[in-house]
């Protein structure tokens, strides 16, 4: 009969208060399994601590500790377990499966459309909501009127699969309605139509925007706008090396790096799009702000990477990914200032989670309103990437105009999407 479906995923609290919680899942093994796992785990605001992943080619197990970030937090465990399960292949006979795939197949969009009066911090207000419901945002266009409302456009999709029902739209809205209190005109919140293709284009972005966000030499240039933070020193290291003896069938490769909000994640992310498998892998906890990762990998065909063209392509991407998962930079158009963040795309077309959320709470933070703000995707040679666009307001208590203000914005945005 074999394991019963259920039993895939696994939640335990730890031994002790604020101790990590252990997420088990032991299921049958597919391409990229680790990738969608941790990607679920990043977007329910959870860091991994540490982790260990083994698989034979059919079969995989595992363990991860994760802790949510901030301590504060709210974790709905057993949804987070049900989004789990939904990431892990059945033991069901091949009709069956044949049947789910094509289910799930098409993702249906919907479109919440809210009227409201502006206040600051209303953008992450509204974005902190859909993240609690597991709504997840694909598009976004917020327009402000002379008159001081703005109108948000979110084109979403549902990590329960509920959206389609009365009930869970009804319950959205009112979440909404409460967060807002007076200040929500309406909120309506129906299935996508036409207009979600025609935001799938990113206005105007200039050959110089495209080029200092994805053309810039990152490794060369220390005084580069992607530069991570301002302690170039602490963020400057990240080491790949390549060992082909200890194993006899496996290639292992050793990772240092600095610890970051979405590591493994990201790790994961471009061994699955590289088409590298991973048979085991063990992620130490952080020790002074550094990770240590060991992986014993091979390619799509069950080698060794022994060219040596091959190793050194792998550790390059590797080094970027580490070091500049995402690309930040502020701008001028015309008389307003504008803050762009970019972040690669995985090849099966997701986008990285909880950037808008992320972006939006530290411009909160720093009392910053948003005057418009899009996200859309753009290409370049290698790969696509999604990139959010802000155009920011000018306050008293901000001003924009010098590049001391500037400079602070891409820090402070930098270090939230981080998590430093």
């Amino acid at each position: 009969m074999g394991i019963p479906w259920d039993d895939f995923v696994l939640i335990e609290d730890g031994k002790s208060p604020g101790d990590p919680t252990v997420v088990t899942v032991n299921c049958p093994d597919k391409t990229g399994l680790g990738c969608d796992l941790c990607r679920i785990v990043l977007e329910f605001g959870l860091y991994v601590s540490r982790g260990d992943f083994s698989t034979d080619g059919r079969w995989c197990y595992i363990v991860l500790w994760v802790i949510p970030r901030p301590s504060s937090l709210r974790v709905d465990w057993e949804s987070l377990k049900n989004r789990l399960l939904s990431a892990c292949p059945s033991c069901l006979p091949s009709f069956y499966l044949t049947e789910l795939s094509n289910r799930s197949s098409v993702i249906p969009f919907y479109l919440l459309k809210v009227f409201s009066v502006d206040r600051k911090g209303l953008l992450h207000d509204v974005t902190s909501v859909l993240c609690e419901l597991e709504l997840t945002l694909q598009k976004v266009k917020v327009m402000t009127t002379p008159d001081g409302k703005v109108l948000d456009l979110f084109f979403i999709t549902d990590g329960m699969d509920l959206l389609h029902t009365k009930k869970r739209q009804e319950e959205a809205c009112e979440h909404l309605r409460v967060v807002l209190g007076e200040d929500c005109i309406s909120c309506e919140l129906q299935l996508a139509g036409p207009e979600y293709e025609s935001q799938q284009g990113l206005s105007s972005l200039s050959e110089a925007m495209a080029e200092d966000l994805f053309s810039c030499e990152l490794f060369d240039k220390e005084a580069c706008s992607q530069a991570l933070s301002r302690d170039m020193s602490k963020v400057k290291k990240a080491a790949v090396t390549v060992d082909n003896f200890l194993s006899p069938a496996h290639t292992l490769l050793q990772i240092q790096c600095v610890d970051q909000k979405g590591l493994i994640y990201d790790i994961l992310r471009t061994s699955k799009d590289c088409n590298i498998q991973i048979a085991y892998g063990r992620f130490s906890p952080s020790m002074k702000g550094h990770r240590s990762l060991d992986l014993f990998i091979q390619t799509k065909d069950g080698k060794k990477i022994v060219d040596h063209e091959d190793q050194a392509a792998l550790c390059s991407r590797l080094k970027e990914e580490m070091l500049h998962p995402l690309r930040v930079t502020i701008t001028n158009r015309g008389p307003d200032t504008e803050l762009l963040v970019a972040n690669p795309v995985e090849l099966s077309g997701k986008g990285r989670p909880r950037v808008f959320y992320d972006v939006t709470s530290a411009l909160k933070k720093l009392g910053i309103c948003v005057f418009s703000a899009e996200i859309g995707r753009h290409s370049t040679s290698d790969r696509q990437w999604e990139v959010y666009k802000f155009r920011l307001d000018e306050s008293r208590e901000f001003p924009l105009a010098s590049n001391r203000a500037k400079s602070e914005i891409v820090d402070r945005v930098r270090k939230t999407l981080m998590g430093w």
